[in-house]
């Protein structure tokens, strides 16, 4: 399994960070070339005897073909305001404040964050695939921060409104356990012992 696709001369493939990509050269498969996110991950499982050649050829089509499709899936800036607009009037219509921009960030430590001061929001792109109801809740929390800076009980008592705050958290929790487990043996071990 490597963990990085590099060319001959051992340099990184263009487009790919360190840890994102994962090959898989599988004595299975004969012909067939498959690609999927996984924990973060794109996966790549090619036929074990593929000339290095062919590898280098295909891993980054593969990998386009990915980020392709899933690009298709996120929602704009614009479709995020206009789902602030609609939750907040539908479960908040106290809070009058509107973003003035939101975006995706690449957060690893937070699903989203706000700044009340210039009304920006951003959002995790490790959201990028969830279902709505799960981006919807992140959207909310952070829209009543709008209002309400920090995480006190007017916060609280309107994060309640939110339908399906249960399941979007419950799915936030299995997203990070599973990111946990399937990380690289080295953040693992960061995760694990701090300390070390």
């Amino acid at each position: 399994m490597d963990f990085l696709p590099q060319d001959p001369q051992g340099d990184v493939l263009p487009g790919i960070t360190e840890g994102e990509i994962i090959v898989i050269r599988s004595t299975r498969r004969k012909k067939n070339i498959s690609a999927y996110r996984q924990g973060g991950r794109i996966v790549i499982s090619i036929p074990a005897r593929m000339s290095k050649a062919d590898e280098r050829e295909m891993v980054p089509q593969m990998i386009a073909k990915i980020r392709a499709m899933e690009a298709s899936k996120v929602p704009s800036e614009e479709l995020m305001i206009t789902r602030i607009d609609e939750l907040l009037n539908n479960l908040a219509p106290e809070i009058t404040e509107r973003p003035a921009s939101v975006n995706w960030r690449s957060m690893r430590e937070r699903w989203g964050s706000c700044t009340g001061i210039d009304r920006t929001i951003r959002i995790s792109d490790r959201l990028k695939g969830a279902p709505d109801y799960v981006l919807d809740s992140v959207l909310f929390h952070e829209a009543i921060h709008l209002r309400h800076f920090d995480h006190g009980e007017e916060f609280y008592a309107i994060l309640a409104r939110f339908p399906e705050a249960q399941r979007a958290a419950a799915y936030l929790d299995g997203f990070e356990a599973a990111e946990t487990l399937l990380a690289a043996p080295e953040i693992l071990k960061k995760v694990l012992n701090p300390e070390a």
